[in-house]
């Protein structure tokens, strides 16, 4: 039985995969050390006791880590050396990468014999070209780490798995992926690689999102410094903006309900967004082939869907408005010169997956 754990800083989610890595069981729990549970390490008693499995019937565990830097650009073995290049990616990812490693530590003194694996968040995005990943920076400063790294890389991962599953062939050359959620994100995706993505140094640029601004000037970020401090416009910045600024909410079923001026201009703001970056992942690609949208509003908001493909048929995309209402798994028409499909996200599979195919290479060797 393999466990994949998602940490976050007061919450765990778990899934448990058998040896065909079909999901078996899962489980959550919330308000760590604010709550009833007063540590991971309780919460993963407490999940895998939800779950109905004993640690004692696990082969391995994986974990999810949001930034492995410039070095871990792939799944792994978690080692020392592993650990350590983790915990120096944490001032890349302040609020995520501690939470991590808070599970891999737990479960490492739960049970210290027990294999432990790891997939990134930004390791998809590692064959982004320098030309990409390069901010027009001094040297000085790009050695410090400030380059682009790209996020929902997992997502991504598994969005070109599935499609070669489903297809039974490699996915289209040219590929347009669109993530979207409460985070929201778009790659180019040429030759089954990420050669581009919105979101650069961290998970705030890019598209307009549930809290975060997007795209913003540097100098608009100086300026919210000078008037709020940096907590206050980090805060700002991921948490107080994106949807719930413009609109009144990060729940673009909530905004749909409202039907506002206010929630149709957060609304048309969060697709015009995602129109223009296209605009920019096609560019990077050298044309189209494809679109697929992955994420909970990718997959189940067709309005949002139509808005954005609507806005894409300058690049040849047309689609099947029956199906896409209906949020059909293919929304092209027969001989239509640009596929476009709807992908569920199996973030916990492709982290299973991955770590299964490291376990069965070892036990090769």
């Amino acid at each position: 039985m393999l466990l994949v754990v998602n940490s976050g800083s007061s919450s765990l989610k778990l899934a448990l995969f058998d040896n065909d890595l079909r999901e078996v069981a899962q489980a959550r729990v919330t308000e760590i050390g604010t709550g009833g549970v007063a540590s991971h390490a309780e919460a993963l008693v407490q999940g895998l006791r939800q779950a109905g499995v004993s640690i004692t019937s696990l082969t391995g565990a994986a974990h999810r880590v949001v930034h492995g830097g410039a070095a871990l650009t792939a799944p792994c073995r978690v080692t020392p050396a592993v650990v350590a290049a983790i915990e120096a990616c944490v001032p890349l990812a302040p609020l995520h990468n501690p939470a991590n490693l808070t599970g891999i530590h737990a479960l490492a003194r739960m049970a210290p014999h027990l294999p432990q694996y790891v997939s990134f968040d930004t390791a998809f995005h590692a064959t982004n070209p320098e030309v990409a990943r390069r901010y027009a920076l001094p040297e000085t400063v790009a050695a410090a780490g400030i380059m682009r790294y790209g996020f929902h890389g997992i997502s991504y991962a598994s969005l070109v798995r599935k499609m070669q599953e489903t297809t039974g062939k490699p996915v289209p050359k040219r590929l347009l992926a669109l993530h979207l959620g409460n985070g929201a994100s778009l790659a180019a995706i040429r030759g089954g690689q990420s050669v581009a993505t919105t979101m650069g140094y961290s998970p705030l640029d890019g598209l307009t999102m549930g809290t975060r601004a997007g795209s913003i000037d540097g100098n608009a970020v100086l300026r919210l410094a000078e008037l709020h401090g940096i907590d206050g416009a980090a805060r700002i910045l991921n948490r107080e903006s994106g949807l719930l600024a413009l609109g009144g909410s990060n729940d673009m079923r909530a905004l749909h309900m409202a039907e506002t001026p206010q929630a149709r201009f957060a609304i048309a703001h969060f697709c015009y967004w995602a129109i223009r970056h296209a605009g920019s992942m096609i560019a990077a690609m050298g044309g189209l082939d494809a679109v697929a949208f992955t994420g909970g509003i990718g997959e189940n908001d067709h309005r949002v869907r139509a808005n954005i493909l609507d806005g894409l048929a300058w690049a040849g995309v047309d689609y099947d408005r029956p199906a896409n209402r209906q949020g059909a798994h293919i929304l092209h028409e027969n001989r239509a010169p640009v596929a476009i499909w709807t992908v569920a996200a199996e973030e916990e599979r492709q982290i299973a997956q991955e770590a299964h195919g490291i376990m069965t290479a070892e036990a090769a060797q």
